[in-house]
């Protein structure tokens, strides 16, 4: 019987995912919408300079320790038990991949 290991499991769909994803950028428009909710929305818990507040700073250092892959699976799905929501709703895969990339290069809103 072959037993597979879950995170391995979670690793190669992130990675076909992220494959699938990498070259599918927001149009323009969409990109200036995108910023917007970063500042407005996110920046409402995170601090309108994303420099921390209810949530966690958003900037590349906070965020090195992290993947693209987690920060935009944090952002589709929230973080339960906490006041993190998730955006799955108003968000694509690909657009919560744009921003958590964003993020990780200090790219402010």
């Amino acid at each position: 019987m072959i037993r597979v290991d879950l995170t391995i499991l979670v690793a190669i769909t992130l990675a076909i995912c992220h494959t699938a994803s990498a070259s599918a950028e927001p149009a323009s428009s969409r990109q200036a919408e995108l910023m917007y909710l970063l500042k407005h929305d996110c920046g409402s818990c995170h601090g309108m300079r994303l420099e921390g507040g209810l949530g966690p700073a958003l900037n590349p250092q906070q965020l090195q320790p992290l993947s693209i892959e987690t920060l935009s699976m944090t952002i589709l799905h929230g973080r339960p038990g906490t006041p993190m929501p998730p955006w799955k709703p108003f968000l694509s895969q690909e657009e919560a991949w744009w921003l958590a990339s964003q993020l990780k290069q200090g790219i402010q809103p």
